[in-house]
């Protein structure tokens, strides 16, 4: 079993940037693949990001790509979530999610565990 706990999150102006980390509990890290999901007030959550289990391999959705970078730490049992050039949209919680499965991963089923989140506003 893995627990992920979520940091980061805060108030930030349109245009800046936040770093959101993930840390994993257990020996087992390396052997997820990790995404970040988004929910904001009244939507469902969304795809994000995710990557692989060597951090070799990356997926963004199409809203966040250019401005957000997945990477992963092995040995530290942590996933950031760099976000630039931050949009009023972007406003949400913000989940760290690991699975077990294998293959490319963008839809919440998919994931055995999820963090308890880390708000993310963006003011205009």
């Amino acid at each position: 079993q893995v627990q992920l706990v979520e940091s980061g999150g805060g108030l930030v102006q349109a245009g800046g940037s936040l770093r959101l980390s993930c840390a994993a509990s257990g020996r087992t890290f390396g052997s997820y693949y990790m995404g970040w999901f988004r929910q904001a007030p009244g939507k469902e959550r969304e795809f994000v990001a995710s990557i692989d289990r060597s951090g070799g391999s990356t997926t963004y959705a199409d809203s966040v790509k250019g401005r957000f970078t997945i990477s992963r730490d092995n040995a530290k049992n942590t996933v950031y979530l760099q976000m630039n050039s931050l949009k009023p949209e972007d406003t949400a919680v913000y989940y760290c999610a690991a699975s077990a499965a294998i293959g490319v991963l963008t839809t919440t089923s998919r994931y055995n565990y999820w963090g308890q989140g880390t708000q993310v506003t963006v003011s205009s």
